[in-house]
């Protein structure tokens, strides 16, 4: 009998790429989620819609379960994140006590949390060429926003799971993953699907909009690469929060001229215009990434960008809005 894993935020988009990569493994996969997969079928053995604020619903999902990949989350871009706050906090804190709880009492061998660099210190991240950031810069706490004082709490909660209970556990903190199939408007999308819709849409000789003066930095993972380096890390020894993304730095300027490439359009012109920019500059460091996995992600920023934008320009064309 194959193990059985639970993903959930199944219906998002990384827990929907990491279903599809369980299944290949060759693991039994059920999804819970408050919705469906947006933009195709589910590839989970088993899909349980329902809201994991409630208890009942997180003990349902965790029984019968060998691991738990919680990636659920109330989230978005940095206007979600900057509009709603007490919400994401509420939400998520919610979702995350009651799912680890629910996997301690089923017994379940192995969780794995999806955390954020969103917990990282905004003092250390308040310029453009900000040090890329390490594990150990975590404390003392400084989280930008609620979202990163919330991922911040979970890791915690992991910790003393672990020490009172002695379960399992694996955190990951992501940096900026993308790619095809995730929101790519609608408020909730981050920057690169913004900024592939927009170069999609934008008219001949015409401009896209970026907010701030786009020389805020960031760096970006393509989720084949998420997914893979989730997996490794739920199968090494190591416990503490670990860093999975790319370490190569980009501003938002730059991002967006990738994108021009990507689509062939020499045409188009930048407009920077006020929004929430969020931190001046965040990177990864990947030192203890590759120290521990010796692995570190592989698919480059041009070729995750096109495959991104070609998606993207797909979804826009069945939509008739391209």
């Amino acid at each position: 009998m194959s193990q059985r894993a639970l993903v959930t935020g199944a219906g998002g988009f990384i827990g929907s790429h990491l279903v599809t990569y369980l299944r290949r493994q060759g693991w039994w996969v059920r999804g819970v989620d408050q919705k469906r997969p947006e933009f195709g079928e589910t590839d989970a053995d088993e899909f349980f819609v329902g809201d994991l604020r409630d208890p009942a619903v997180a003990t349902a999902a965790c029984e019968g379960i060998d691991e738990v990949y919680a990636l659920a989350a109330d989230m978005g871009g940095m206007g979600f994140i900057s509009r709603d706050p007490a919400t994401i906090l509420h939400n998520n804190a919610l979702i995350n006590l009651n799912t680890i709880r629910a996997a301690q009492q089923a017994g379940v061998g192995r969780y794995f949390l999806a955390s954020s660099a969103c917990i990282y210190p905004e003092h250390i991240q308040d310029t453009p060429d900000a040090t890329a950031l390490r594990e150990d810069d975590a404390f003392p706490a400084n989280p930008q926003d609620s979202y990163g004082w919330e991922k911040l709490m979970a890791e915690l909660l992991c910790r003393y799971y672990h020490e009172q209970h002695g379960m399992e556990v694996r955190v990951a903190r992501y940096h900026n993953i993308y790619g095809p199939e995730g929101t790519y408007d609608g408020g909730r999308e981050k920057a690169p699907a913004a900024m592939c819709r927009k170069v999609a849409l934008a008219p001949g000789g015409g401009a896209v909009e970026v907010w701030g003066d786009g020389s805020q930095t960031r760096s970006f993972c393509y989720v084949d690469d998420c997914v893979e380096g989730t997996y490794r890390l739920m199968r090494s020894d190591h416990r503490e929060p670990l860093n999975i993304g790319s370490d190569r730095l980009v501003t938002i300027d730059e991002l967006a001229h990738l994108v021009f490439e990507a689509a062939g359009r020499d045409d188009l012109g930048i407009e920077h215009v006020d929004g929430p920019q969020g931190v001046r500059g965040r990177n990864s460091d990947n030192t203890q990434l590759r120290r521990i996995l010796g692995w570190e992600p592989a698919v480059t920023l041009e070729k995750g960008l096109l495959e991104t934008y070609r998606w993207i320009t797909d979804e826009l064309a069945a939509r008739g809005a391209a």
